[in-house]
């Protein structure tokens, strides 16, 4: 089974940026969708990215579009996700995970990271 690890998450001020990673063990190129999910302790986990090998098309959630993106490198079997203009609210532990269908819902990912996480905060 794949292990994904997470990177990158740390203390940033409110309007900057942070840039996480996701390391896979196996190829990223073998499942059907990509995502980066957050979760905090009074909200359930949330879709944050999503990116999808049918067409290359992304998904993001409301509270995130026009900040966040989501990118990959195959070669590296690595997932990122930028995040600009971070706010407050954006706090939480960030999660990447894996499909084998064409989904955004957390309960259709079967492969997950542990977590890494970002506090937004002056």
């Amino acid at each position: 089974q794949a292990e994904f690890v997470e990177s990158g998450g740390t203390l940033v001020h409110p309007g900057g940026s942070l840039r996480l990673s996701c390391t896979t063990s196996g190829p990223i190129a073998d499942y059907y969708t990509l995502g980066w999910f957050r979760q905090t302790p009074v909200k359930n986990r949330e879709a944050v990215a999503c990116y999808s090998r049918r067409d290359g098309g992304t998904h993001y959630g409301d509270s995130v579009k026009g900040r966040f993106t989501i990118s990959r490198d195959n070669a590296k079997n690595t997932l990122y996700l930028q995040m600009d203009s971070l706010k407050p609210e954006d706090t939480a532990v960030y999660y990447c995970a894996a499909s084998s269908s064409y989904s955004s819902y957390a309960k259709d990912y079967a492969y997950w990271g542990q977590g890494t996480q970002v506090t937004v905060s002056s």
